[in-house]
């Protein structure tokens, strides 16, 4: 379709409907309950900040395994991937860098040390046996501490169920590409579990855009196993054990000589992700005093070779986490959360078999925060953080928000205040390019918005404003012909404090369900992210974004869907000399159940096979057809 016809039909339909993503289904919003905003479990009418959800329903109607292209569509979040799945993936909140995106699963970190910004790699991650995502935008470092500038987004897996119960699916399309899943659950006595695991592969496009050259595809396999065991030990105590493990894959393009720019190359990268905890749940006081202790270790190895056995790269990433989390219900309308932590990283990397490089770095912390209903319908919270590193000291963080419900429910008013901090990251600090005088990036934000529901809540619109000023932030300095005494002893470069960086913007939403069987939902953002100090766009940040999205029932079972999805224009680079032109997508999808345990399901992505980059020479997925089969006992 052409790009003039798709464009005004994305904005017509922002003003028509808004994305399912921003909130839950139209008709739930009240009775959706939200664990990241807080870190316990809450009604998402009384949370003050801005909160998005995909829940399960959404996950197997969207069908779509790669989770970057389902967060697309969650408002002003933008992501760029060099190349098609399994390419290297970076996300962004509000306009954030990437790595001041906290990513967690199962509310365990994911968060790489051995990355140069110690951010986390989304392009590895399916959406195999995920109940749901939860994306918070604005500044959490009260709750979540260092990274939590732009925003948390928590992948949580399914839990353990009353009932025995087993999911499975298959799918093949296009590109050979596969995908097998399954997870089983249920409760025998005081054990209840939850276990499952996936494969997926795929020959892929190529890494370097086939518009310039690429020929070669760039495939990606990936193995996932998930777990999560709870055990009581009493009517008071429980034993909780989580684990996931993903093992992956990835061919990519390179830059040879003698030219030293992408091209086809044979090079690969393996990874291997590991993420377990261990804690322990008591209840005290009749339930008033909940309070839970816990281990938890996030690891990813990463090795890269030129595709004949030399090894060009070799990481690993490591963090350890010790905490402690209460929560005392001191009345019916106040509650306080408080915990302290220690987080010890680690990474050990290595370049074209060179002497590896060590570091180690210790951060300890500790939060409180109050929450409180002072009148019916209007919840308050405000807390404080402290954090010690053992490198740069001490930072403060502090934050508020509250929430209004008038009208039974049917309007909600929300504001919210957040500050957030990054510490430096290993690699800036201790690497061939590193600073040990690096100081932490700070941020403040604010929002506020509303939400309005309509026509016996079938119709259910928002609208949040949000500014964020940061920093402190880190950028990498070229010490080539540089006289600066801070490239004494740094021939090729180093880091430093020198960026200070604003983002504004405003996000629209609206859901509507007229009939039982129809749905429609979009939405529209607009992120205005720059540089304070030079005034230009900062990159890969497109300022406009669109999505819509219908789906239908038929009276024979049939379900049927569209989704289309627009981003704007944005520029690859600093300077804003390079740029990306925008794009927009048309996905299709079906799904029919033969029985209530099997159902068929079917999608067309990219149907208009929309070329177009979200990162400058690296390739997209075309027009892409795939079928499978779902189980449910």
């Amino acid at each position: 379709m052409p790009k003039n016809i798709l464009l005004p039909a994305a904005l017509l339909a922002t003003l028509l409907t808004t994305p399912a993503l921003a909130e839950t289904d139209s008709g739930t919003i009240a009775q959706s309950i939200v664990v990241t905003a807080t870190r316990a479990e809450t009604p998402i009418q009384r949370i003050g900040q801005s909160v998005s959800v995909i829940d399960r329903a959404t996950l197997e109607t969207r069908q779509t395994p790669a989770v970057v292209d389902l967060l697309r569509d969650v408002p002003s979040v933008r992501f760029s991937r060099t190349g098609g799945p399994g390419g290297v993936a970076t996300v962004t909140i509000r306009g954030a860098e990437s790595d001041q995106t906290v990513a967690l699963i199962d509310g365990i970190k994911l968060n790489d040390p051995a990355a140069p910004g110690g951010g986390f790699n989304f392009g590895n991650l399916t959406t195999t046996n995920l109940d749901r995502i939860e994306v918070v935008r604005g500044s959490q470092s009260v709750l979540w501490g260092s990274q939590a500038i732009g925003g948390v987004i928590n992948f949580i897996t399914r839990a353990p169920t009353e009932t025995p119960r087993l999911d499975a699916e298959a799918e093949a399309g296009w590109r050979d590409t596969g995908r097998l899943s399954g997870n089983v659950s249920g409760k025998a006595g005081p054990l209840s579990a939850s276990l499952g695991g996936g494969w997926f592969t795929t020959d892929g496009i190529s890494a370097f855009s086939e518009a310039r050259g690429g020929k070669e595809r760039d495939g990606f396999r990936t193995w996932t196993t998930n777990g999560r065991l709870n055990l009581a030990l009493g009517d008071a105590i429980s034993l909780d054990l989580r684990g996931w493990h993903a093992n992956s894959r990835t061919r990519q393009d390179g830059f040879p000589p003698p030219d030293f720019t992408l091209a086809d190359t044979l090079d690969q990268t393996r990874t291997r992700e590991t993420v377990l905890y261990a804690g322990v749940n008591a209840a005290l006081f009749d339930g008033r005093l909940q309070n839970r202790l816990g281990y938890a270790l996030t690891s990813t190895k990463r090795l890269t070779d030129d595709g004949n056995g030399f090894t060009t790269f070799d990481g690993l990433g490591r963090n350890i986490r010790l905490d402690y989390q209460g929560s005392f219900t001191l009345t019916d309308t106040l509650r306080a959360d408080f915990g302290v932590e220690r987080e010890t990283s680690r990474l050990r990397t290595s370049s074209f078999g060179g002497p590896a490089a060590t570091a180690r770095a210790r951060l300890d912390s500790i939060y409180a925060q109050l929450s409180a209903t002072p009148l019916p319908g209007l919840t308050l919270n405000a807390g404080l953080r402290h954090d010690d590193h053992d490198r740069f000291g001490g930072n403060t963080s502090v934050a508020a928000n509250g929430a209004l419900s008038l009208n039974d429910g049917a309007t909600i008013l929300r504001a919210s205040y957040g500050e957030g901090f990054k510490a430096p990251s290993l690699f800036q600090l201790f690497s061939d390019f590193g600073n040990v005088r690096l100081q932490p990036e700070t941020a403040r934000s604010f929002d506020a918005g509303i939400t309005q529901s309509l026509i016996d809540r079938t119709l259910t619109l928002s609208a949040t404003a949000f500014q964020r000023d940061t920093k402190n932030q880190i950028d990498f300095i070229g010490c080539f012909a540089n006289p600066s005494p801070i490239c004494l002893n740094r021939p090729f470069g180093t880091y430093d404090n020198i960026r200070r960086s604003r983002a504004t913007g405003l996000e629209l939403a609206l859901n509507a369900t007229p009939t039982p069987a129809l749905r429609l939902s979009a939405g529209y953002s607009l992120v205005n992210a720059r540089n304070r100090d030079s005034g230009l766009i900062l990159p890969r940040r497109a300022r406009h974004s669109a999505s819509a999205s219908l789906d239908y029932r038929w009276p024979f079972g049939l379900d049927t869907g569209l989704t289309l999805a627009h981003v704007g224009s944005s520029f690859d680079n600093a300077s804003n000399s390079r740029r990306l032109e925008g794009y927009t997508l048309v996905d299709l999808r079906a799904s029919l159940p033969l029985t209530d345990q099997f159902a068929l399901f079917a999608r067309i992505e990219n149907l208009f096979n929309e070329r177009y980059e979200t990162a400058f020479q690296y390739g997209t997925p075309g027009r892409a057809a795939y079928a499978g089969i779902r189980l449910r006992l």
